[in-house]
């Protein structure tokens, strides 16, 4: 791992439909230390809603500021949210990371249970990535053909058929915040500009459409 590559030291704050004060668990995501060893191999996309995601890393005292993101369980419009937050299609340049973030498990003609933002964008993970620690190895020309998943911090991420322990966080180089699905970092494909699109799939042997427990999307039976 990269200096400046660490997991993010932050509180995750998980809440349900209701929006109750004081949901009583938290996620403390801390620093993580060099990868000693290689990713995790693959796995094949669990029915949905995904049976467990991987462990919940063990409760600490929840960090005071702005360091938290909040797990709010259904979709943004079920929970009365409009727009998409600020997350953008394809290529399209983020100007700066979105204030919420969907992530839905769905099927498709062509893949099974795989994760999807509020723009139906496709998302994937990196084989050249780590899950255990978490860490990214894509950026510069990378991070511009596979943007990162970003979101502000203090935001809310909505979970639709995705398990809220799989759920994680890293600080990226540049200070952004990236959001991991069972470790593994989520991006983008900026060859993607349609709902549903998975043109990266497979692409150089190493990109995949993730799974809701961070394993590879298996192909559609």
């Amino acid at each position: 791992m990269r200096p400046g590559v660490r997991a993010l030291a932050s509180a995750v704050v998980l809440c349900g439909l209701a929006g109750i004060a004081g949901c009583g668990k938290t996620i403390i995501i801390g620093d993580a230390p060099p990868a000693s060893s290689p990713p995790a191999p693959a796995s094949s996309a669990p029915p949905q809603p995904p049976a467990s995601g991987a462990p919940a890393t063990p409760p600490a005292s929840p960090l005071p500021g702005n360091d938290t993101l909040q797990l709010v369980d259904g979709t943004a419009e079920q929970n009365g949210v409009t727009g998409n937050g600020g997350t953008v299609v394809g290529a399209a340049v983020q100007p700066q990371p979105p204030r919420w973030v969907q992530l839905v498990a769905v099927r498709s003609h062509t893949l099974d249970a795989h994760l999807v933002d509020v723009n139906q964008s496709t998302l994937y993970r990196f084989d050249k990535d780590g899950a255990n620690p978490s860490q990214t190895t894509c950026e510069g020309q990378c991070a511009t053909t596979w943007p990162p998943v970003t979101i502000q911090e203090g935001g809310r991420v909505f979970l639709h058929g995705v398990h809220r322990a799989a759920l994680g966080a890293i600080k990226r180089p540049d200070g952004t915040i990236q959001l991991t699905i069972g470790g593994w970092p989520v991006y983008r494909y900026s060859g993607d500009n349609g709902p549903g699109q998975a043109n990266g799939q497979g692409l150089d042997g190493t990109w995949f459409a993730v799974a809701p427990d961070g394993g590879k999307a298996a192909s559609a039976r």
